[in-house]
Order: structure tokens, then sequence, then C-alpha cells
């Protein structure tokens, strides 16, 4: 029988590949398949067959392949029965021998009335309201005919993630993702929900009803591929049992690695540093984009012991801080590193108060036997010591001293879940990261990748506005991770054609200007995705997406996170933000206090928007307002119409007190041309209070920046302060 199993598994995938079950494998060879290999079943019993509100029901589900039919004939009670559009019913057939079917035409409003008064009367039905199985290893879009029946019918919807099936020889992805015949796969009943009509316009309420169903489904995908209490180099082993071993998955200026080459490093090294630091649970990290930072976490990760990653860009007391908030007594770093990137002066100075390692003494410390036990435990698949499964990283200091934020793995993978869920990626795509993984949007830009089986390119400094655009050109780039100042230096600077394969810039850590996107749009045809997010929260809130975008605001909420607007006295449009969900941080660790348990919910700080669409445009941090003459002006605000004004992005602003108002604006620009008269007449001209035109213009070289590409308005407003300008 097992013969026989596998006989089928490797011969009729080819002529079922996204198309037809007919003649294929007989039911009783799927009713022994799923006992030998059944998929792991969540809160089916949400579905009842018996509805005591006497609504009709649908269940709809995301589809990556036909077998997700044969699932769901298999495990749903037995009175639902499939609706599907007539020219797809030949997918289904095998499933169709297992329960009752019915046939309806997309664009025919005859059928579509004929199958609404069906379910009004009782029938109740399986749906798969993408219509056609996924090409993306995500959600494509919703049709606007399943939407409808679901509003028009009034019935109660239970959205199912189905994860695993794409992995399977029978999915449309065999190009882009590697099939096993025998995958873990995952069906989740998600919390039932309805739709109700509301008086808007027929379109609109179309339009509304199949965003609503899109957020259940990506909802339902999350939670199915969802996992607790996870470590992170187990999910590097889990992703390599996958995509390969010998794929090479990473490359940095120097050299390739596959996931062997990645679990043997963190083996080797991981059995090294607990020699060498038996009792420490927390180590910093002060390295560069590179893949001997990537070993170097995993390894850490693999004792559990918690690394604190270190901004090198944020000077002595700074780190010194750091250390003394995480209660570091040990920092690895990098000889090399340290040398190119002359940190020299600022070694020593670490090396007053904790002990630095370089990782070359290490890897040359390792003896023939420890390497023979690295690859002992790479054969037999060791898995990680248990532990707290955290990682550390600093805020900038922006408020007093850094703060220590604390992310579980959990927090991590399902923040990387969120995101991919919404973006399509696949095995054939390349990330170029050229943000330090220091800052949250960097390190996701690293694990993302790892841990999804896209190809990844680590460039040490997003400083090389000239070098990147090439080396995206050299590596057939398809995914950019950027801050919307980097993005703006390598769109000046590259060659048209530099991303020619480039298919997504990824924006964030700051807000886009318009000037950006329009550059974006007009030299390279690209859409900036621009997102929002976190330090707090692994960082990722929301993004704009390739099917639900709109220019000027940073898109939709990922799944399974929760918000609310708190309002704020004197200001009347959004509210500050706060949020929760499963990528929202554990606590913080503060200097001399140690650690802060997080809130239910986090306050993100920001001042927001959120329109009828559901999109969330972000209009000032709730600190970065100037009150003058009794009068919230956002420096946010005048940030943008100075930028305009001037055309130009090298624009900052901060507030002083003082002035007749009580507070007073003051604009830092590198634009000769600016003018307290210039910028009065734009700013009322375009139909904007007085109050918002600067009370003084400082002229610089340049605007100095964090190492995350964002304005460092600590050191504008310190050194302005102190009379340095």
């Amino acid at each position: 029988m097992i013969l026989s199993l596998a006989f089928f598994c490797y011969t009729y995938p080819n002529n079922l590949r996204g198309g037809s079950f007919v003649n294929s494998i007989p039911s009783y060879y799927h009713n022994f398949l799923f006992r030998l290999f059944p998929p792991k079943l969540i809160n089916l019993d949400r579905i009842k067959s018996s509805n005591n509100s006497n609504k009709p029901l649908i269940v709809m589900a995301n589809h990556f392949s036909p077998l997700d039919a044969l699932l769901l004939a298999m495990f749903l009670p037995q009175d639902f029965v499939f609706l599907v559009n007539k020219n797809r019913v030949s997918s289904y057939q095998e499933a169709f021998r297992l329960r009752k079917h019915m046939t309806f035409e997309l664009d025919n409003p005859n059928s579509l009335r004929e199958v609404m008064k069906k379910i009004k009367e009782g029938t109740n039905v399986i749906v798969f309201p993408e219509d056609r199985p996924s090409m993306t290893n995500g959600l494509l879009k919703i049709y606007e005919p399943y939407a409808y029946i679901a509003l028009k019918t009034g019935a109660t919807i239970y959205p199912i993630g189905i994860e695993g099936t794409q992995f399977t020889p029978y999915t449309c992805l065999d190009d882009k993702l590697p099939q096993h015949s025998f995958p873990e796969i995952t069906i989740y009943v998600d919390e039932a929900f309805s739709l109700s009509e509301d008086g808007k316009s027929s379109k609109n309420q179309k339009d509304l009803a199949t965003r609503k169903i899109s957020q259940a489904l990506l909802r339902a995908t999350f939670c199915a591929r969802h996992r607790q209490g996870i470590n992170l180099f187990d999910e590097l082993l889990r992703t390599a049992t996958i995509y390969g071993y010998n794929r090479q998955i990473i490359e940095d200026i120097s050299q390739k690695a596959t996931y062997k080459n990645l679990l043997m490093g963190a083996y080797a090294l991981g059995d090294k540093l607990k020699k060498l630091f038996p009792t420490e649970e927390r180590v910093g990290l002060l390295l560069p984009n590179s893949i001997g930072h990537v070993i170097t976490l995993f390894a850490l990760f693999r004792q559990n012991i918690t690394p604190a990653i270190l901004n090198f860009t944020m000077g002595p007391q700074g780190l010194l801080d750091c250390c003394e908030t995480a209660e570091l007594k040990t920092i690895l770093t990098s000889k090399l590193f340290v040398e190119k990137a002359e940190l020299s002066a600022l070694i020593d100075k670490l090396s007053e108060k904790v002990n630095i390692v370089y990782l070359e003494d290490v890897k040359s410390s390792i003896s023939i036997t420890e390497k023979l036990q690295a690859l002992s435990s790479y054969v037999q698949k060791r898995k990680a010591v248990q532990g707290k499964n955290q990682l550390i990283l600093f805020t900038s200091g922006s408020e007093s001293k850094p703060k220590g934020v604390i992310l579980r793995h959990d927090n991590i993978r399902a923040n990387l879940l969120q995101a991919v869920g919404v973006v399509d990626l696949t095995a054939k795509d390349t990330l170029l990261n050229p943000l330090p993984m220091f800052h949250s949007f960097g390190l996701q830009g690293a694990f993302i990748p790892l841990l999804t089986g896209l190809n990844l390119y680590l460039y040490p400094t997003p400083l090389h506005y000239k070098a990147i655009p090439e080396i995206a050109y050299n590596i057939k780039a398809t995914i950019l991770f950027a801050t919307a100042t980097f993005l703006h230096g390598y769109l000046q600077n590259g060659h048209p054609f530099d991303f020619q394969a480039m298919r997504y810039f990824i924006v964030g850590g700051e807000k886009l200007k318009e000037e950006t996107r329009r550059l974006s749009l007009d030299k390279y045809g690209l859409r900036p995705l621009e997102g929002y997010g976190c330090t707090e929260a692994s960082p990722f809130i929301s993004i704009n997406t390739p099917i639900y975008y709109k220019a000027g605001s940073v898109g939709y909420f990922l799944p399974h996170i929760d918000y609310r607007l708190e309002p704020i006295e004197g200001i009347e449009k959004g509210g500050k933000l706060f949020v929760r969900g499963p990528n929202v941080m554990e606590g913080y660790l503060l200097h001399g206090k140690g650690f802060v348990p997080a809130e239910e919910w986090y306050d993100c700080g920001d001042l927001v928007d959120i329109d009828a669409d559901g999109f969330m445009s972000i209009l000032s941090r709730v600190k970065r307002f100037a009150k003058l003459g009794g009068e919230m002006v956002s420096l946010n605000l005048v940030e943008e119409l100075v930028a305009t004004c001037l055309d130009t992005t090298e624009v900052a602003t901060i507030r002083t007190s003082g002035g007749r108002k009580g507070e007073e604006i003051v604009l830092f620009t590198t634009s000769p041309q600016a003018t307290i008269g210039l910028l009065r007449d734009y700013i009322v001209k375009a139909g904007h209070s007085p109050l918002m035109v600067p009370s003084k213009i400082v002229q610089l070289e340049s605007i100095p920046l964090l190492g995350s590409g964002k304005t460092d308005y600590v050191s504008l407003q310190k050194n302005y302060a102190e009379g340095l300008y």
C-alpha cells in the first residue's frame, strides 16, 4: 500500500498541478493517506451545522492547490456543498466525489440571484473567493461576486486558513516553491463574522465587503501559520528542511553561504561561545551586515543566549548606557569591522567597562574535535537549548538613556508571517538589505528571507548611494528594504535600468516624501510600498500592498493587529495610536530599573488618521507639535510644506521655548534660497495658517541622520541649544 501511495504521489502531480483530479488517485487512497499523514485541524468545532440564528452559512478559504477542496470535503460538516465558478469545475472532481456541489457564472446576474436564493433557503456552501489557486504564496484578489453573495444573503462567514498545500506537488507554485509529497498541513477556522448593508452605493458596499473578506482570510492564513514557543534557530532548521540544506540562501560583499553552511557555523560557534561564557544570559553584538553576523545570531539562539544588538553609530556613552541597561559583560565584534569602520577609539572606551571578544579569535580557537561535534549536531539536526527565546534591540535614546526592547522569538516570527502574508514573496525573489541589523527594520530584512526561503544579499552600509543601485542590477534584486531618505539617494544616483528586476521597494522608518514617490514612479516605474512600524512591534504594523495601495498613507494594518485611537486635546483630526498583537514586545529594559513588562496596548506615540477605506496616515509624532498662540502646529506638516516650496528633502524642524507665541519653530535646511518671506508667501497661499512659518532658519551643509536613516532631531535640538549653529 505504501509503495502504491508513493507511486501515485510521484506519478500524478504533473497531470494534476493546478488542474484536474479526474481519473487520478482513488478516494480510498486519499482516506488512507490523510490517516497516515493527518493535517492539523484547529478550531474546526467552530463550524456548526445547526445555526441558532437561522442564518445561512458560508465557509470561505484561501486557496493554494486543488488539494484544498479535497481537504475541506473530508473534514467539514456533511451538509456543506461546494459553490464553484462554472469554468473551474474540472479542477475539483475528486472533491466532488465526496460531497455535492453547485455551479454559477461569475458575470451572470441571473446565475447570482439563483445562487443567493438557494443559500437563503438553507444551503450551506464552501467557496474559494480568490476563484483560483494562488500564484504568489499569499492571497490573490477577492472576486466581488463572492462578496456580493455573502453581503446580500446576510450569511455567517467562517474564514479558513489553509497552510502547507502550496508545498505539495499539486500546487501552481511548482516553479517558485519546493515540493514535498507529505508537507505539514494546517487547517485553521477563525471566528465567524457577517457583512451588513449600510446604505452606501452598491459599488462602495461591494468594495467594503471584498476588503473585509480579504482581511479575514489574511488573518486566518496567518493563524494557520503561527505557532507559539518557537526558537528562531529551530525555525532556520525547519526552513532548511523545506527549501534544501544545500540551497544557497545568503550572500554578502565577500562570501556566499547555504543553509548547511549557516547551520554548521551556528553549531560550531554556539558550542564555543557557551564554553567561553557559561554563565552569561546576554551578550552584546557590535557587527555589520554580514554572514558572520547572521551566524553569530543563530549560534546564540541555538544556545539560548540572548543577543543584544548594539548600534555602532550611537557613540561611546550611548553604548555604555546600553551595556548597563542590559547588564552586558561581553561584546562580540570583529577585528576587520573595527578596522574598516575606524572604531578603535570606540572599542578602547567600551573595553574599560566590558569584555571585548573578537570573532576571528573565537573562530581560530575552534578545534578539530569541536568541528566534528558540530558536524554530529548537524547530522542529528539538534534543536536549540530551551530557554527564554529573546532578542534585545535598543531605541535611539531620543528621550533620555536608551531603552532596551525585549522581543520574543514568537514576536519576530509572528511579524514576519504578518508581513509576508500581504506582500507576495517566493523563493524566486532576491532581497537586497543594506539596513543595519541594530535597526528592527533591517533585522527583519534578514530574518524574512532566511526563514521563508528568499535569496538574501546583505550590504554593510546604506550610505553608498551609487554602489547599491549597481549591486541591485548585478544580483537582479527583486525586493529592496530602505528608509525613505536612503531610497531617495538610491533613486537619484541610480541608472534607470539598475532596478530593472525590482518588483518592490519596501519603505519604512520615516515618512515617504512625495518627491521620492514621484521620482520612483517617473524614473523607474515603481510604486514604493510605504509601511509603518516601531521597534516594539517587531517592527511592522501596516503597509501598502500591491492590491491595497493609497499614496500618502502607510496602508492597512497587518493581520491580527488590533488598534484604537485616543483623542488628543487641541487636535481635531485623528488620535494617538495604540496597538496590540502577537508581534508586540515582551517589555522594556530601563536603565536603573530593569525589566518593565509591556501593557496590553502599546502606545505608539504617533498621531494618526484612518480613513473610511481603512488606510492609515501618519500625521505626526505626538511630541512633534509646537504650541503657538494656543494652537497645536505639526512640525511634520511644516517640513512637508517647506520641502515642497524649496523642492528639496533636506529640511528639518525643531521647537524651542520663547518668543511672543510661547514657542518658536526653527528650520534647518541645506537650501540657500530659503527665506522667511518666501516660506510665508508659499504657506499662506497654500491655505495654511501663518503660525506654520518658521521663526528662524539655520543653513547646514547636511541634515544629521541616525544610523537608521532617520533625522537626528536630538542632535539638532542639543546643538542649537548650545549655540553650535
